[in-house]
């Protein structure tokens, strides 16, 4: 890494990480290793058990594995593509379905429509809200894909009085 004012050939490091930097920084993703890693053992074990053969069906079978995925993924944008932004037909039905640690294209294929975003772009945690034909709305909160909260919020009947004092 270059130094921008340094003389020609001078170099500038990193600074170390604090041990607070560290504790904050958020946790691995045991999946982004995991996946690949098995996958390879998958890859190994074909070819020590069965030869070439048994690699290619293990690539066969990692292949019809992530089409299965991306086929999924193509048919619920697909049913949001054709549907409002932020529009779901029951707010309630969907805040009684919704569990925690569901990923944000489980919550897309339940409402079978995309969130309206009310966090910044790329911040996390993302902020999404679903809201009906008589403006109830769930407002839901993934952090890194993940629902961790969800809020159902029901507007006033027009018409409604309080209930008298006893």
């Amino acid at each position: 890494m270059r130094c921008a004012g340094c003389r020609l050939g001078s170099t500038q490091y990193p600074q170390p990480r604090t041990a607070e930097a560290v504790r904050q920084s958020p946790p691995m993703n045991l999946r982004n290793i995991l996946v690949p890693v098995g996958a390879v053992a998958l890859i190994g074990f074909g070819f020590t058990a069965y030869g070439w053969p048994g690699v290619a069906a293990v690539v066969g079978g990692l292949v019809m594995w992530a089409l299965l995925h991306f086929t999924r993924l193509v048919n619920v944008m697909k049913k949001a593509a054709n549907r409002p932004i932020g529009y779901v037909a029951s707010a309630v039905m969907l805040n009684a379905r919704l569990a925690p640690g569901v990923n944000l294209m489980h919550v897309v294929a339940m409402t079978q429509a995309l969130g309206e975003l009310l966090s910044a772009e790329g911040a996390d945690p993302e902020i999404y809200r679903w809201t009906d034909g008589t403006r109830s709305h769930v407002t839901c909160e993934f952090h890194r894909g993940k629902l961790v909260k969800w809020t159902l919020v029901r507007p006033e009947a027009e018409g409604a009085t309080p209930p008298p004092d006893a």
